[in-house]
């Protein structure tokens, strides 16, 4: 069983920065597809930033160039470092796993991925 707790969230206004953390509690993570998705109210869940086995990564359009998302295998942790943050990244932001595949790469589909975390929430005011 794999467990994520994602960190970090919080209320801050726009144009700052937050860095999400989301610990992962299995040891063989770095094999595992890892991304960062989030859900504003009465939308759906969407990708924001994925990295796969070999630290390819990629981003949603709307945060390209804002958001970098990175892994320390060492810890078992999962970041967002979310920088020029807008009101529109306001959303409950969780962090996911995909244990299925042995290696893979980055993807945004949020089927792909089969453990998630309770989320995070982060408000962004103007």
């Amino acid at each position: 069983q794999v467990h994520l707790l994602e960190s970090g969230g919080g209320s801050v206004q726009s144009g700052t920065s937050l860095t999400l953390s989301c610990a992962v509690t299995q040891y063989t993570t770095s094999r595992f597809v890892m991304g960062w998705f989030r859900q504003a109210p009465g939308k759906e869940r969407e990708g924001v930033a994925s990295i796969g086995s070999d630290a390819d990564t990629m981003y949603a359009d709307s945060v390209k160039g804002r958001f970098t998302i990175s892994r320390d295998n060492v810890k078992n942790t999962l970041y967002l470092q979310m920088n020029g943050l807008k009101p529109e990244d306001t959303a409950m932001y969780y962090c996911a796993a995909d244990s299925t595949r042995n290696r893979g790469t980055s993807t945004l589909g949020t089927s792909n991925y089969n453990y998630w975390g309770q989320g995070t929430q982060v408000t962004v005011s103007s």
